[in-house]
């Protein structure tokens, strides 16, 4: 657990484990929402091989193939330090890799160039990100920013703390990285990579931020937009490519990270559910609200799995729309949980 969550939580080795849809007393998945936003909840998805326990489960993403990515901080009793675990469609495991990111695997963002698809990892405990295949191999890796005034080091300047959470990238190649565990900025690069700019720091004021934990670039108006998941100030934030502040978004608590499909944006809300927003950005639904207090929720997010109650999610840290229209979320809980939200309205 880092700084900045113990400040908001005050305020094939043998068979595989095959992990399916039904809840911890065998009955039916629970269907969470209603209407056009109906989904079928399944619990600890995929069929993770026995010699891999997950730590936190951080991010997720999708190939063109459908397989989905999990990155996560690798538990204790794993036999495996692989952070990186590939799924198909259907929950088959097909590989992991990424010993490397143990302990601080974070963000994952997968981006289709040319006829390649590439990931993009934070990793915020060795304050680094890079650029990889989808079966691992370097493209390039950036460490601290130090061409940046902001992050500037020298006599008597020791330099900011660095811990990247998350990127997002703009249809030129572009891309944003957020210090969200870091000092609270937002550092822009091109795609070759070189720093661009930097903006944000931390504050409540508009255009300061206070854990940019999740970045998306907003392609659904003519002109792109930044958004910021603002973590610990509670809010979502609008900027502009440039890094100027354009208005708030309301309707989360703790959002921690965005995906969209069809003009319908999806937002893992840490404190314990998971918002649908539509085009303009209005509230659609909040899927899965476990509602504990605070208290409730530091303690069950460090709890075994049969303590979790089907239907309810604990501390949603990142989500994606799968290529159907599914929902796949993965938790910041000790014993990990990737959950599928099947899409049935």
């Amino acid at each position: 657990m880092d700084t900045t969550r113990r400040s908001f939580l005050a305020a094939t080795a043998a068979a595989p484990l095959i992990l399916g849809a039904t809840d911890k007393a065998g009955t039916k998945a629970p269907v969470l929402g209603d209407g056009e936003y109906k989904y079928e909840c399944i619990h600890d998805w995929g069929e993770l091989p026995s010699n891999i326990k997950y730590g936190n489960t951080h991010g997720v993403c999708e190939d063109s193939h459908g397989n989905i990515y999990i990155h996560h901080t690798v538990g204790a009793a794993s036999e495996s330090n692989d952070t990186i675990v590939v799924f198909d469609q259907k929950g088959k495991f097909i590989r992991s890799w990424g010993k490397q990111y143990k302990l601080g695997a974070h963000g994952l963002h997968l981006r289709k160039e040319g006829k390649d698809e590439y990931l993009y990892i934070c990793d915020q405990l060795h304050g680094i990100v890079t650029k990889r295949t989808l079966k691992g191999e370097e493209v390039w890796t950036l460490g601290y920013p130090s061409e940046s005034k902001a992050y500037e080091k020298g006599p008597g300047k020791p330099g900011l703390n660095y811990r990247p959470t998350n990127v997002a990238i703009a249809p030129n190649g572009d891309f944003f990285v957020g210090d969200g565990y870091g000092s609270s900025y937002i550092n822009k690069y091109n795609s070759k990579p070189e720093l661009i700019a930097t903006f944000g720091g931390p504050g409540k004021e508009p255009g300061q931020l206070n854990t940019p934990h999740g970045l998306m670039v907003d392609t659904r108006e003519n002109t792109p937009v930044l958004l910021v998941a603002d973590r610990t100030n509670r809010r979502i934030q609008r900027f502009t490519l440039e890094g100027k502040h354009i208005d708030f978004v309301e309707g989360t608590q703790l959002p921690c990270h965005f995906h969209e499909q069809n003009d319908v944006v999806v937002v893992p809300d840490l404190l314990a559910r998971v918002t649908l927003m539509d085009k303009d950005n209005k509230v659609i639904a909040h899927l899965g609200d476990g509602k504990y207090t605070n208290q409730e929720w530091s303690q069950l997010r460090t709890k075994e799995r049969d303590n979790f109650t089907p239907g309810k999610f604990i501390a949603p840290h990142s989500a994606i729309f799968d290529h159907v229209g599914n929902i796949i979320v993965v938790e910041w809980v000790e014993v990990g949980r990737v959950t599928k939200l099947r899409k049935v309205a």
